[in-house]
């Protein structure tokens, strides 16, 4: 079982694997048993040496290629992605515990998308002609140089693919450090660029704790930092970039609102809220957690809600009827399951779960709290677990101004049949990716990102482009210069 997902090497550097175990060894814990299925070692300071050096080496030559020849690259890694959904879907599952009737339709299919979209974007990236009488100024539009990717543990074949596509579409190169709890999906990522004909050296993925994140983001020779994690993480590596003057794009944590008026359709309202909290056993960073219903509705709400929660599978996220995983890992379930008590505490209305799973693995049961208020704790701070809390409330100006009474702001939703409501209540809610009668959409076509302490900066769609290229202007003067002397 110790080698059940054992991957070649801890490191892929240069187009191919390495290893240095003298590195702090970082156990890979299958969540939905407890097992080690695998050990990769953190890198050490050489590691971190090669990967920035040959990153920085091999940047140069695909900066000078042509957009098309580098989308053609991105979207072959695409087909292949595609082709090995399932092997890699598995992975997934044992890399994150998720199920696997998820995994095969939302996470190597999404980076596949990534990969996909700006490999087909690449050839477009042209500058403009601006006239001005005789003279002109034209822009070129240039890559950064070395970008590093931090990953999250919840989505880690689709954030190495989020993060590293529009990069490499734009002529840079890319470091990327997973989340040492999901070490293992980002390496196949990079094997499969590799074997798409990405030269060598752009695309590193190294492993390791905060104190490699740390070395990756203060080095010189980075030029952009792109992390998917928690508020608190950001702000350290937020800051450690922006004393450096290096780029950044912050893709952080949230607290999002969910607004459910009288006239919605309560199943699809249901199901966005399902969506919103427990898919992916409720680890999303968009989650709309805070779910504001409308009190004539509250109680047929939640009892329906209970009706439909009660048809969560779980068991063996590798059998495809499970359809409720695990939590990440040990340490995640007892954070959630300390934030379920402290629900009970300050008195919320349990209507259905609160507890562990007498199984094997870390498993919380979906949780829905009733009768919350803005001020209790689970309320207020991002759980990253199946919680979900409904708040009653009657009006409409009163629902916007609690809902945006949060230091976050990544997402919203809004479920009505009133077409202007809908657009009214979402044009006042302070939230960078919304939803009108749905939740947690993300394709890559939308920006996806925040407003507020939920980050800076968009993935994915054309916004992404500027958030990994700069503009140079060149003005051209086609008579004599005048001067003073």
């Amino acid at each position: 079982m110790t080698h059940l997902a054992q991957p070649t090497a801890s490191h892929f550097i240069n187009g191919e694997y390495v290893e240095d175990t003298t590195g702090t060894p970082i156990p890979v814990i299958y969540a939905a048993t407890g097992e080690t299925i695998a050990t990769v070692y953190a890198a050490t300071p050489a590691i971190v040496e090669k990967a920035l050096e040959t990153a920085k080496a091999a940047q140069t030559a695909w900066a000078k290629m042509t957009g098309t020849e580098r989308g053609r690259i991105l979207r072959r890694a695409a087909d292949i992605l595609r082709e090995r959904n399932h092997d890699l879907s598995v992975l997934e599952t044992y890399d994150t515990g998720k199920p696997l009737q998820e995994t095969l339709v939302a996470d190597a299919t999404s980076g596949a998308d990534a990969l996909e979209y700006f490999g087909g974007l690449a050839a477009s990236l042209t500058g403009e002609h601006i006239p001005l009488g005789e003279d002109w100024v034209y822009t070129v539009r240039e890559p950064l140089g070395v970008c590093v990717g931090i990953g999250a543990w919840n989505y880690p074949t689709q954030i190495a693919c989020w993060k590293g596509a529009p990069a490499l579409a734009c002529g840079n190169a890319m470091v990327f450090k997973p989340s040492e709890t999901t070490p293992l999906c980002a390496l196949k990522v990079a094997e499969i660029l590799h074997e798409a004909g990405l030269p060598a050296g752009l695309y590193n993925v190294i492993q390791g704790m905060g104190e490699v994140g740390g070395a990756l983001v203060t080095d010189p020779r980075v030029d952009k930092v792109s992390l998917t994690g928690s508020v608190p993480t950001g702000k350290k590596v937020y800051a450690a970039a922006a004393s450096e003057m290096k780029h950044v794009t912050m893709e952080l944590g949230g607290k999002s609102p969910m607004i459910v008026f009288e006239d919605a359709d309560i199943e699809n309202a249901i199901g966005g809220a399902i969506n919103g909290n427990f898919y992916s056993s409720g680890q999303v960073c968009s989650n709309g957690t805070r779910v504001f219903v409308h009190k004539d509705i509250k109680e047929e709400f939640l009892a329906r809600l209970a009706e439909r929660v009660s048809g969560a599978i779980l068991g063996d996220p590798q059998d495809e009827a499970t359809n409720f995983g695990p939590m990440v890992s040990e340490r995640q379930m007892d954070i959630v399951l300390g934030y379920i008590e402290q629900g009970k505490e300050e008195g919320a209305r349990l209507v259905c779960g609160g507890n562990r799973v007498d199984m094997p693995g870390y498993f919380v049961a979906p949780t829905v709290f009733a009768d919350v208020t803005d001020d209790m704790v689970i309320a207020r701070e991002e759980i990253f677990g199946p919680v979900m809390a409904v708040l009653d409330f009657e009006d409409e100006a009163e629902v916007i101004a609690r809902a945006n009474d949060t230091e976050f702001g990544l997402s919203a939703g809004v479920f009505t049949r009133d077409l202007s409501r809908g657009h009214r209540v979402i044009g006042a809610l302070e939230a960078g990716s919304c939803f009108i009668n749905s939740y947690n959409d993300a394709p890559v076509e939308a920006p996806f990102g925040g407003v507020k302490a939920s980050g800076v900066g968009r993935e994915n769609s054309k916004e992404a482009i500027n958030h990994y290229s700069q503009v140079k202007s060149v003005y051209v003067r086609m008579g004599d210069v005048e001067a003073a002397f």
